[in-house]
């Protein structure tokens, strides 16, 4: 689960992390009274999109050259003007795609003075089992591109959850943005809020771009970007308070009511799977065979009739959807609960495109006598190579 970069502030400023003052807003009309409260001389105003990007970004329909989705000013009308302009406008980013996101939120920041800025996120290894520190002294850039230009300049460490953080990944981190005397003893403190902030509400991902030196010479988290494990959720009812769903895909939304593992992508052909693995190596030999899977949905191993028609119906509201391929290995997962699941849904909601279905494993009679008697226009396949070629074959037929 994601959340805005306001939001994210908030939660850093209840472990003590330094942050600037900021007033979120939602309509243009209240963007005077957030300037006021800041009180300036220098104002900025930020996009909350969940996407990357923003101060290089473009609004659609915006003139060639027109400022992006963050921008700063020293004039209190240049803020309402800048709220007017972007909120309800729809900004491109190179993380959005063409179709961009909706500005719904914006927020209003006081200005810093900057010295230097420098890039600092932590992640779950899930290669060590720990979390790890990524830190780099060029900040405000696209860490990708730092680490393809000059590789040399991030620093990694990792921290053993049997020690927690320690002294020397404060000096660690001090030393890899070149910090001395005072600034290196408060780069040990931020290190160490950081962590904590990090395990105690269950992050997966927390990136600063920029961390900055002051004027005066401090650390300040100017940005902050957090993604949740969403498995650890139901610890957090705080958090889960910040979701907001516009942000997000409506199917994957309502696969979430039901525990399915969702993502949507952007090809043609929906795939319901059971099991993580065969649903990549179902998405793999789509691509094999030249075309494009519109979804990553695996249903589970215990998944009930009830879950399976959820998760075709999800499917099928996909207007890029033009094919259908259901591949199931039943092992805990019963070959006849699935195809019952089929039916049902497809009474439901219709069948307008081809539907390929592979059935393997526990009740695989069961399950195909269920298919073949239901008088539906289904397409039977005998392995994964077989149900592959049959639908790629039925949507370029279409």
């Amino acid at each position: 689960m994601n959340i805005h970069e306001y939001q994210a502030k908030g939660v850093l400023r209840e472990f003590g992390l330094p942050v600037s003052r900021g007033v979120a807003i939602f309509k243009p009309e209240e963007a005077a009274a957030a300037a006021d409260a800041l009180g300036g001389p220098v104002w900025v105003v930020k996009s909350q999109i969940h996407a990357g990007g923003r101060g290089k970004g473009t609004f659609k329909g915006a003139p060639a050259g027109a400022k992006g989705g963050v921008r700063v000013t020293k004039s209190k009308d240049e803020v309402v003007q800048f709220a007017s302009e972007m909120l309800g406008a729809t900004l491109v980013t190179v993380q959005t795609g063409e179709a961009g996101k909706q500005v719904n939120r914006l927020y209003i920041e006081e200005g810093a003075s900057i010295a230097a800025e420098f890039y600092l996120s932590m992640l779950v290894d899930r290669a060590t089992g720990q979390v790890a520190f990524v830190v780099s002294t060029e900040g405000g850039m696209d860490i990708e591109q730092v680490a393809h230009d000059t590789p040399e300049k991030i620093i990694t460490f990792s921290v053993d959850p049997a020690t927690g953080i320690m002294p020397h990944h404060g000096r660690a981190v001090a030393k890899a943005l070149g910090l001395s005397g005072a600034q290196a003893k408060e780069a040990g403190e931020l290190t160490e809020k950081l962590y904590r902030a990090f395990t105690a509400k269950d992050m997966s991902m927390l990136e600063i771009n920029p961390l900055v030196l002051t004027g005066d010479g401090h650390l300040k988290c100017l940005d902050a970007k957090i993604s949740f494990d969403s498995n650890a959720l139901y610890r957090h009812p705080d958090i889960v308070a910040l979701r907001d769903e516009t942000e997000e895909d409506a199917k994957e939304i309502e696969a979430s009511k039901y525990d399915l593992a969702y993502i949507a992508l952007d090809g043609t052909i929906g795939c319901m799977v059971n099991g993580a693995g065969l649903a990549m190596a179902t998405l793999d030999i789509i691509k094999l065979y030249g075309e494009e899977p519109a979804n990553f949905l695996d249903v589970g191993g215990g998944a009930s009739e009830e879950k399976v028609t959820a998760a075709f119906k999800i499917i099928t509201a996909d207007p890029q959807v033009k094919g259908i391929l259901v591949n199931i290995f039943g092992g805990i997962m019963k070959c006849d609960v699935i195809a019952r699941g089929v039916i049902a849904a497809v009474k439901a909601v219709g069948l307008e495109v081809p539907l390929v279905v592979r059935l393997e494993g526990t009740n695989v009679e069961e399950g195909k006598e269920i298919i073949r008697s239901s008088g539906l226009n289904v397409i039977p396949a005998d392995d994964l190579d077989d149900a592959a070629q049959k639908i790629v074959a039925a949507v370029k037929g279409a």
